[in-house]
């Protein structure tokens, strides 16, 4: 699928990790998606109903992110793109990266990632 609704780093704080201090402490994380869908007919219309919106996919990235606490980003990430697929028939497939810059590791870091790709069926990317 050629046609992709992306949204870039939804900020959240929350109390991910494996760490005690994280689950007291909390920190931001960045969650970013890459939606593929059909898009033709809502640009031809002009018709959000025959799309799915941006808006409602940050409301479920900020929902889950902030909704429930999660020990890996590697959970967080796959909750998010279940959600997302089960919500919204018309997604083909689903890119979920989530960013946690202060990752708690012994060196000087910009932050760690997890970059997940689902699509319809339940199969990741390139797996039968």
């Amino acid at each position: 699928m050629a046609d992709r609704i992306l949204v870039h780093r939804i900020a959240a704080y929350a109390y991910h990790g494996l760490l005690p201090e994280e689950a007291r402490l909390g920190q931001r994380f960045y969650v970013s998606l890459d939606a593929r869908l059909d898009l033709a007919p809502a640009g031809r219309a002009d018709d959000v109903g025959l799309t799915v919106s941006y808006a409602d996919l940050t409301e479920i990235v900020v929902e889950i992110a902030t909704g429930r606490r999660f020990a890996l980003i590697e959970a967080l990430a796959e909750t998010i793109a279940e959600t997302c697929l089960a919500r919204f028939p018309a997604l083909a497939g689903i890119s979920v990266r989530v960013d946690k810059p202060s990752a708690p590791v012994p060196a000087v870091i910009d932050g760690v990632s997890v970059e997940i790709t689902r699509e319809r069926g339940g199969h990741p990317q390139g797996r039968p």
